[in-house]
């Protein structure tokens, strides 16, 4: 039997660091956007350190709200969870909610002083989504409305946003580059349904998974991947961005191994690698990104 980590590494552990890079990429893509026209680095530093709490703070939310609702029961195969594990009360653990939610208002202040005040419903809609995902009396991840979500904050809202604070600027081809983020982030939240769709259903946590099945969510996996790394390539092939957008569609052949087990995999245990997996094919994506996209 395994000791419990110590409380720093409880707290670390709650905050989910294999699912930061949804959080960051959007960022990062926004940042390579605006490279050409010269990046306010501490601007840029305050961008990632918001989406970074919006992120923690919603994973916190989902591990006291997954355990409240008893989704988060010993049929569940993946990461252990902080509430359900004992490793944090539940207390403490709204408390972090809280704390990191009050963390990112205070860290929008300066965007917000630079971008306009409009800025505040993106912020206050973060925080709120990020807690009725899994809160309240009828979550929006238990109604199936995951990817949706996942795809407009992680992908237009996340990337557009850093982009005009950046650049004060906004234009389609930027609203094009903030899918590809979106659409990986996708890709994880499915990763993680595929492998909880039967524990999801004991729990009656509707996700598409357990709305439409397992075959219905390996081929929206597969779509999710395949049209992050066709947009850019398209777009290249078109003449409406640069000829070297078309090396993001390296992520394929780099998201090959994962696309085999989703496809393959017959049991929980033999989906747990695929959220990891998933994370990987998005900083894949957004290294790439990164040296190609200004």
């Amino acid at each position: 039997m395994h000791a419990s980590p110590n409380v720093l590494k409880s707290w670390f552990l709650a905050a989910r660091p294999k699912t930061w890079i949804a959080g960051m990429s959007p960022v990062l893509i926004g940042m390579a956007l605006a490279a050409s026209k010269g990046i306010d680095w501490p601007i840029a530093i305050l961008c990632l350190l918001f989406s970074w709490t919006i992120q923690v703070g919603t994973n916190f939310a989902n591990d006291y709200f997954d355990f409240i609702k008893g989704t988060d029961n010993a049929n569940r195969v993946g990461p252990k969870r902080a509430a359900q594990s004992g490793w944090i009360s539940l207390p403490a653990l709204k408390r972090g909610i809280i704390g990191i939610f009050a963390l990112a208002a205070f860290i929008s202040l300066p965007l917000l002083y630079r971008g306009g005040l409009w800025g505040s419903s993106i912020v206050a809609l973060s925080i709120l989504f990020g807690i009725l995902y899994t809160g309240g009396p009828k979550p929006l991840g238990y109604l199936g409305l995951g990817e949706l979500l996942v795809l407009i904050f992680y992908g237009p809202v996340a990337t557009l946003g850093t982009y005009y604070v950046l650049t004060f600027d906004m234009n389609a081809l930027a609203l094009w580059a903030s899918l590809p983020p979106g659409l990986l982030s996708c890709a994880i939240l499915i990763a993680n349904n595929i492998r909880d769709e039967t524990s999801d259903r004991l729990a009656h946590k509707r996700t598409l998974a357990v709305r439409f099945g397992r075959t219905f969510a390996q081929w929206e996996y597969a779509l999710t991947i395949g049209a992050a790394a066709l947009i850019p390539a398209a777009l290249a092939l078109l003449g409406l961005a640069p000829a070297r957008w078309l090396f993001c569609a390296l992520v394929l052949p780099a998201a090959w191994p994962a696309l085999k087990r989703a496809f393959s995999a017959e049991s929980p245990q033999e989906l747990a690698p695929l959220l990891p997996m998933t994370a990987l094919i998005l900083q894949v994506y957004t290294a790439i990104f990164a040296l190609v996209g200004h």
